[in-house]
């Protein structure tokens, strides 16, 4: 009877506000990142074929899961968001400029990269904020796709104000 002695689980440096901290891959899953793909693993290279996930693809469920977070208004610069109103006022337009305006991604065999321009809700802390869509769109392309996401870039384009939608009264004399 021979006794074997278990291999130790892998760890994964997680951030959080007190810096990198060593945690066990294992108790990844409990907050929706599979241990594999947590440890750099993916199972889109196989010794059956590849999987291959378009970039379209990534955009959007990137793009879903950015516009999720609460205090989130809109994603696109100010040009794209114009654009994407003139383009929608066109016979034939799509509505918007699409779900993934505001997005641009890189992707790879195993990794993906994410920019977001994102327009905030006024009275949000943009830290808080920013903090949130890079948790709700990693989980959710990790999940979705197995990629690692190596980073979620945000840059704050814009901060929407109730009145911006609103034209008051004119004011003649």
């Amino acid at each position: 009877m021979s006794t074997s002695t278990p291999e130790p689980t892998p760890a994964v440096s997680i951030t959080g506000a007190g810096g990198a901290s060593p945690a066990p891959a294992a108790s990844l899953p409990g907050a929706g990142i599979p241990a594999a793909h947590a440890a750099g693993h993916t199972d889109l290279l196989t010794a059956q074929g590849r999987t291959s996930i378009a970039d379209s693809v990534v955009r959007k469920i990137a793009a879903i899961a950015a516009r999720e977070v609460s205090g989130v208004h809109d994603l696109g610069t100010g040009g794209a968001r114009a654009m994407g109103s003139i383009r929608e006022r066109l016979p034939g337009g799509t509505p918007s400029g699409g779900v993934t305006q505001g997005v641009a991604v890189e992707v790879g065999e195993r990794q993906a990269a994410v920019d977001l321009d994102v327009v905030v809700e006024y009275g949000v802390s943009i830290v808080d904020l920013s903090q949130a869509i890079r948790r709700n769109v990693v989980a959710a392309l990790e999940r979705m796709t197995g990629l690692q996401v190596t980073e979620v870039n945000i840059l704050v384009d814009d901060i929407h104000i109730d009145t911006d939608d609103e034209e008051g009264p004119s004011r003649v004399l």
